[in-house]
This record gives structure tokens, C-alpha cells and sequence, in this order.
């Protein structure tokens, strides 16, 4: 069984922010766009335009602030090239590394159960469709 939070600690606790002494970290690393943005890192070094092209569906302004917070995080490093234009590479920090084994067992849970959730998802909202459509019927 996985380790899990101290049965000490009262679950309320997670949501006072002023308590929670992990919120904050949690909230920097959870989400869509800094899980894919330290996934295409754990494979090395990225150039700003290799992550934008390999996220296609991110905009250049949420890269931006992503990767600007997974710096401040101390999660990713920032590398300003000299030339014209200049070139700007990102990579994990020897912290960041530590995260990935997190990540991949996250992605790796994802792929395995993708199928099933999309089938419960489909139908919950068929469920859901035919609850309404009765409802107008009546």
C-alpha cells in the first residue's frame, strides 16, 4: 500500500490555507500544464519553441508563466544563449528530477485507466442526457 498522509493530521486541515503546510507546493506542480510541461523536460533539455511545438495546445503566454513559476519553484532552470536571436533552453533542477518518478507513475496510472474513465464519463453523460430529456417530456 502507498504511503499515505499521517492519520494525525485532520483531513480539514487541507483546506485552511493558512494550516496546510504542502498547499502551496502541491498547487505549483498540480494541473494540466506544469505536469506535461516537467514531462517533456524528463527527457532533457528543451529550447522555449521544442515545448511550445510539443504542447500544441498550450498558448505561448501560459508556457510562459508555467515556466516562470516551475523556476521560481525551483523545479526548472532557465539558460539565456548569447546570439541573435537569443536562445533560451529550459531543464529540470536536481529537485525537478526528484519529481519525476511522481510524474510517471501519474501518466503511467493515466494510461492504464484512460479507457475506463472515458467509458464512465460517457456514461454518466448519457445518464445524465436521458435525465433531462425526460424532464422536458414531462
Amino acid at each position: 500500500m502507498p504511503n499515505r498522509v499521517s492519520p494525525n493530521i485532520a483531513p480539514s486541515i487541507f483546506y485552511k490555507t493558512d494550516l496546510c503546510p504542502i498547499r502551496s507546493v502541491i498547487s505549483g506542480v498540480s494541473g494540466k500544464w506544469p505536469l506535461l510541461i516537467l514531462a517533456h523536460l524528463s527527457f532533457g533539455q528543451h529550447r522555449f519553441s521544442e515545448l511550445l511545438n510539443g504542447i500544441p495546445d498550450i498558448s505561448q503566454r501560459m508556457l510562459t508563466q508555467t515556466l516562470r513559476s516551475l523556476e521560481r519553484d525551483g523545479l526548472v532552470e532557465r539558460h539565456v544563449t548569447a546570439s541573435i536571436p537569443p536562445r533560451v533552453d529550459y531543464q529540470l533542477t536536481e529537485r525537478g528530477q526528484t519529481l519525476l518518478p511522481i510524474v510517471q507513475s501519474l501518466m503511467q496510472w493515466g494510461l492504464e485507466n484512460r479507457k475506463d474513465i472515458e467509458a464512465d464519463q460517457e456514461a454518466t453523460d448519457l445518464a445524465k442526457a436521458r435525465e433531462a430529456a425526460q424532464k422536458d417530456a414531462a
